[in-house]
């Protein structure tokens, strides 16, 4: 399978056009692969949203096969990025670049107009670290890794991530791994429906399924094709945690001891414990391994209706006021309106701005001074903690059309809401939990040290070439934990 496509150039995924059209950040080598015996393979397992007070804390004693590894390596918490979404995160982590600089701001960003849509792999346009590896001659595979779909070539294989849109939508490269993958294992589960409520019973038994598929798969391409860098992406813990966390914290309001969905959630992630186990027996000693989560959890205490807020300041134009909530573009007049927002874990507030939107009303010149205003009044308005940011203070680049103020509410303790009609701008939690913004590093392997250490996001793919001695790009951030610290002459 590798072979059938290793005699001609490499286009590129996303355009179709040749490589080398389209420069160095996003040109894929157009020599016939080869290769060499690499001085280590490389695995490295993403659990999304499993936090320290977790994996590292409460729960600890549920886990011994991550405990082992964190005995015999490096860990610590992993910081992530501005927004700590699953979209941009582990894009940041295997580009080198911050949201900003990939333009990636959510799940959803805008397009045209006033619309948003649901991010995919064409949003990617930077090398990521399967790209950088599978150029320097290594074989690799990515599996079930956000913002991996529709699937992309790559000197390896690719199993495409939960945002496939359905069964029968393309999901692997190269294109009949899927048929080798769906006769062993079945169709391929690519999430959980409906996770953020109903029959917590049915959402339990498919997080168990998916997990058991997903990891099953993974060990079979590691057996059969024998990657030098394998990385996949467990999206069970996010989901859990949406269903249940209000059941499993302790720091939740909603939390009852004992409860038997706690029970279940413990139940759970003893069994995404023994499935790293049955993983790590199939490693060698030559193996070295990561363990990394996206980001965090932490109790949902509420919600704030920004629109809302932003209607009673006389910003935001209706052209009724809804009986029930609503959302915002069912109802809104945009040719009286100065400012929006979208809802979510934090809040991306907008301005209509006259010859950038096709209805703005805001003079450009106006901008400044009302985006000031606007900051001030939602640090004010907004619980403990709010911190309010306009995108050139965060990041090196700002690409796409990026919001222009975003806000975390209560440091990510209350969910920004979209819609209108709540009758208030503080509103009840749509759910018990909001993500956070440490997620989890664990590292063993030849030569890795040992003890703890505080990591970001950005040092995982980092630390993957430098274990390869792949040279990152200029603009690639983060720190090798692979490299030795320089010792005193």
């Amino acid at each position: 399978m590798l072979l059938s496509i290793a005699t001609r150039p490499w286009y590129h995924e996303r355009t179709g056009r040749p490589s080398d059209s389209l420069g160095d950040e996003s040109r894929h080598a157009e020599e016939p692969l080869r290769y060499p015996r690499a001085p280590l393979r490389l695995l490295l397992l993403g659990l999304d949203c499993v936090p320290p007070s977790i994996a590292f804390d409460r729960w600890a004693d549920l886990l011994p096969n991550l405990g082992s590894l964190r005995r015999e390596g490096l860990w610590g918490p992993l910081r992530s990025c501005f927004p700590p979404i699953t979209v941009p995160a582990w894009t940041c982590m295997v580009s080198g670049r911050d949201p900003g600089e990939l333009g990636l701001y959510g799940f959803r960003n805008r397009s045209d107009g006033y619309d948003l849509r649901v991010a995919t792999s064409a949003d990617v346009r930077v090398k990521r670290l399967w790209d950088r590896l599978g150029e320097a001659g290594h074989r690799v595979a990515s599996l079930f890794v956000p913002l991996t779909s529709p699937p992309t070539p790559l000197r390896g294989h690719m199993v495409s991530c939960f945002l496939t849109p359905g069964p029968t939508s393309p999901s692997t490269f190269p294109p009949q791994f899927q048929s080798e993958l769906e006769a062993r294992f079945g169709p391929y589960r690519m999430d959980v429906e409906g996770f953020r409520g109903g029959d917590l019973r049915r959402i339990c038994e498919e997080l168990h399924g998916m997990l058991g598929q997903h990891f099953a798969m993974a060990r079979h391409t590691w057996r059969t094709h024998r990657p030098d860098f394998l990385m996949m992406v467990e999206m069970g813990p996010d989901r859990l945690h949406h269903a249940l966390w209000h059941h499993m914290d302790p720091a939740h309001p909603d939390y009852r001891e004992g409860n038997r969905w706690e029970a279940e959630a413990q139940r759970y992630y003893a069994a995404l414990d023994a499935e790293v186990g049955r993983f790590l027996d199939e490693v060698g000693d030559d193996t070295t391994v990561i363990v990394a989560s996206d980001h965090g959890a932490r109790a949902c205490l509420g919600g704030v209706a920004v629109n809302e807020w932003l209607a009673q300041r006389g910003l935001l134009r209706l052209r009724h006021r809804p009986a029930a909530p609503t959302p915002l573009r069912e109802v809104v007049d945009w040719s009286r309106t100065a400012a929006w927002a979208e809802g979510g874990y934090y809040a991306r507030v907008f301005l209509n701005i006259r010859g950038r939107e096709p209805r703005g009303v805001v003079a450009p010149e106006q901008a400044p001074a009302l985006l000031e205003d606007l900051a001030a009044g939602l640090v004010a308005m907004g619980p403990e903690g709010t911190r309010v940011f306009r995108p050139e203070e965060l990041y090196g680049e700002v690409r796409g059309k990026p919001p222009e103020l975003l806000a975390f509410f209560g440091d990510l303790a209350y969910r920004s809401v979209g819609t209108v009609g709540h009758g208030g701008v503080r509103v009840g939690a749509e759910d018990g939990c909001n993500h956070d913004w440490d997620g989890v590093f664990v590292m063993r392997g030849p030569g890795i040290r040992s003890g703890q250490v505080s990591a970001a996001i950005h040092d995982v793919g980092r630390t993957a070439l430098g274990l390869f001695e792949v040279p990152a790009d200029r603009r690639w951030r983060g720190r090798d934990w692979s490299a030795r610290p320089p010792q005193p002459k």
